[in-house]
């Protein structure tokens, strides 16, 4: 035999062999992977809620496992099933960034004007084909539980007409941001203490028609913080919640008392599942 056949021949051996063994190893390392991938979904939630941005938990698993995904990336899980996950994937522990759904909206039934009696189906989607829907205000939450039909944590329910997120229950998980054909809930920063309830596109004139507690874009708010951190968008206040420090300057600046902070949104029982009492509402129109 001569030397290119004998070259070769041990050519094809080195390659079958370095096959065989890279066969093995991927079996291997395929078992590692389908084990670290049911490890972390036992620590998952298992409630294929989405709001991790993949389909299902498992999913989310094999994301992680494939370094596609971070050891936080759940947020629904605590600083402790982040930590569990981290240690499956031999990783330093990641803190987990927790969020919030918020019902930018505080046009309550007695607050907010109205087009016309709605007697149809109870679904927010099938009444945003008729016109927008009964309230006055094109950008106004109508009331009619598709949100909260849509959570899988029993996180929204209707107060007063308008929709409450229950913080404490909430994941973050974005259902019914998906679910409201107004696009009024928005997700933010769970620690956040303030937020504009109002998404009104119309000029103040007009929100003052149909709301008694719109924002008018009167841009006391934006002129008061002393960060920049709520400004003007389209005749409506919008919080930046990177440059807010929570110091309340914009709560005391707004006349339409539209502007909400953690504590008097329990107070006056937009949040928490409290009705709205009538000397609230009272108090309310008094300072407008």
């Amino acid at each position: 035999m001569n030397n290119l056949a004998w070259s070769v021949f041990w050519f094809m051996v080195f390659g079958l062999g370095l096959g065989g063994i890279l066969a093995y190893l991927g079996k291997i390392f395929a078992a590692e992977a389908d084990e670290k991938i049911e490890l972390i979904c036992d620590v998952l939630p298992s409630a294929n809620c989405g709001g991790c941005g993949y389909a299902s938990c498992e999913a989310l698993s094999k994301a992680i496992v494939e370094k596609r995904a971070k050891t936080n990336g759940c947020p629904v899980c605590t600083d402790e099933m982040c930590a569990e996950i981290a240690e499956i994937m031999g990783e330093q522990p990641l803190s987990s960034v927790r969020y919030r759904a918020q019902v930018m909206c505080s046009g309550t039934n007695s607050l907010a004007g109205e087009k016309y009696k709605y007697d149809g189906i109870h679904d927010c989607i099938g009444a945003n084909r008729l016109a927008g829907g009964s309230k006055a205000c094109p950008n106004g939450c109508l009331g009619l539980s598709t949100c909260a039909k849509n959570c899988k944590f029993d996180a929204i329910q209707i107060i007063n007409g308008v929709a409450a997120v229950d913080y404490d229950k909430c994941t973050a998980c974005g259902a019914c941001v998906a679910a409201c054909p107004k696009m009024i809930i928005k997700i933010i920063p769970f620690d956040s203490s303030h937020w504009v309830g109002c998404m009104s596109v119309e000029k103040g004139a007009l929100t003052r028609k149909h709301c008694d507690i719109g924002c008018i874009a009167c841009r006391q708010c934006e002129k008061k913080c002393p960060e920049g951190a709520i400004k003007i968008n389209d005749f409506c206040a919008a919080v930046d919640y990177g440059k807010c420090t929570d110091c309340g300057r914009c709560v005391e600046a707004c006349s339409r008392r539209v502007i909400w902070s953690g504590d008097s949104q329990r107070r006056e029982g937009i949040v928490r599942g409290t009705e709205t009492k009538d000397t609230d509402i009272k108090d309310i129109k008094e300072n407008l």
